[in-house]
């Protein structure tokens, strides 16, 4: 985004007034006449845009028109001799946002140019505040000691003074916006908007129009130009969660904003540059998708050049208490007790006992409906409503290793099946391999081979 817009015939002022802004370290690009002026509005985003009046090839007004047309956040101030207030009053009624009089004072010029972009952000903070609002009280904070999450966190450090992409890999539930969030806090963007959209969440027809905005005319019902989220991120990082769902139709458009900083509106013609870093995150497995062409191998390089994995609460058991400690005082806050409730030793045991499938998010809610239930001062395993069964349960996670390819997992559970089956049937045939073979539906022979394969270093595998 450019800071100003500036649309003035006369050479000498319109050089005069360009200066003036640059010296008050702001991005200006000035136009002679109002299609110079047009063609910039359809090209780039302005911060604020600064006209005359009385211009070649139309007028000031038809610069508002397509100002306003651009996005309904850009600020227009328009510039006007002393004799035509009535044509400044006309602009303000228009859409303008405050007007100048000639000779300009360039003082009163700063104040009202700052003024301008200072909106501009506030509507666009707004906007996004609003959604970090609607979020924040379902997001987990990342609490804990583990060295799983101390590795993860110090990965954060260490790649967020860089501009370079990060995957976030992680089961749901695990944090990985707040993980994506603290890279942009950390890094030199952190003053710039943090942007997030779940791929997932959005329908595919939809996807492409909410990333990059669209312009007015480009399809029913567009009866203006819309900017997507990725002109939001402008100056700041964007943040793709669920990025494994993403169309195959849309994987082209998103590496080349990666590799290129460039990107069209859905129905526009003029290619635009924008100024972000692209944090990205899934709980799927990309590697083993683009072995199965579902996702694009150029485009996962270029994501994944640095990557961050969460482990799951389950591998995280030290950091299940300090999260529900922190939990229970921050719902015990929100529903105005006195003090925080605290756990009895039966809840503790529960809470350690669980298999937490849905990691830190099922906890939270887990916390968050202890405290509405509970009429004490104390957290009693009737309160956090755990399904027994599954405190229990393990994981497919704590048996297989889930790391690599699905071929390999799947390579992986098949040896552990056939290993448990063949030592259940051997069991039951009290060593004989004779009758496990029989009960197996293998020859002695096949057995015994399968055995050997297992135990190539054991003398005594029969």
């Amino acid at each position: 985004m450019i800071d100003v817009l500036l649309v003035e015939d006369k050479e000498s002022l319109r050089n005069a007034l360009a200066q003036t802004l640059r010296a008050h370290d702001l991005s200006v690009e000035a136009c002679a006449d109002t299609y110079e002026a047009k063609r910039a509005l359809a090209r780039t985003s302005f911060g604020v845009v600064l006209t005359d009046l009385k211009l070649p090839a139309g007028t000031g007004f038809d610069v508002l028109a397509a100002a306003l047309k651009s996005g309904p956040e850009t600020d227009v101030i328009v510039m006007t001799a002393f004799g035509s207030i009535e044509d400044a009053v006309r602009a303000i009624r228009e859409g303008a946002s405050d007007f100048l009089t000639k000779p300009v004072d360039t003082d009163h010029l700063l104040i009202l140019v700052d003024r301008a972009l200072d909106r501009r952000r506030l509507k666009r903070r707004a906007f996004l505040l609003e959604e970090e609002l609607q979020e924040r009280m379902s997001l987990p904070r990342l609490v804990g000691t583990s060295d799983g999450l101390k590795e993860a966190l110090l990965q954060v450090q260490r790649v967020a003074p860089s501009d370079t992409t990060v995957l976030i890999l992680g089961e749901s539930g695990t944090g990985k916006e707040l993980l994506a969030r603290s890279v942009h806090q950390l890094s030199p963007r952190a003053k710039g908007p943090f942007v997030a959209i779940n791929c997932a969440a959005i329908p595919e027809a939809l996807l492409e129009n909410e990333l990059f905005g669209h312009e007015k005319g480009a399809f029913t019902g567009a009866n203006a130009r819309k900017l997507g989220r990725v002109e939001m991120a402008q100056g700041g990082t964007l943040f793709l969660d669920e990025i494994g769902e993403l169309p195959l139709s849309l994987q082209p458009k998103i590496l080349r904003l990666v590799q290129e900083k460039q990107f069209d509106r859905v129905g526009g013609t003029e290619t635009r540059q924008v100024d972000l870093r692209l944090v990205t995150a899934t709980n799927r497995d990309l590697r083993a998708m683009v072995a199965d062409r579902d996702f694009r191998e150029d485009l996962y390089f270029r994501l994944s050049v640095i990557e961050i994995s969460i482990p799951p609460l389950r591998a995280r058991r030290d950091d299940i208490l300090p999260l529900a400690e922190s939990f229970l005082e921050r719902f015990s806050r929100d529903a105005g007790r006195r003090r925080p409730l605290t756990l009895s030793p039966s809840s503790v045991k529960a809470l350690l006992d669980h298999a937490w499938p849905g990691n830190v998010r099922e906890l939270q809610n887990g916390i968050e409906r202890a405290v509405i239930l509970c009429a004490g001062d104390v957290v009693e395993p009737e309160h956090l409503r755990i399904d027994a069964q599954a405190a229990h349960r393990p994981s497919i996670g704590d048996v297989i290793d889930l790391q690599g390819s699905i071929s390999e997992v799947r390579e992986r559970a098949a040896d552990a099946a056939e290993a448990e089956m063949v030592a259940r049937a051997l069991a039951a045939a009290d060593g004989s391999v004779e009758g496990a073979a029989d009960a197996l539906g293998l020859s002695a022979n096949a057995l015994r081979k399968r055995i050997r394969r297992r135990s190539p270093d054991d003398e005594s595998a029969v």
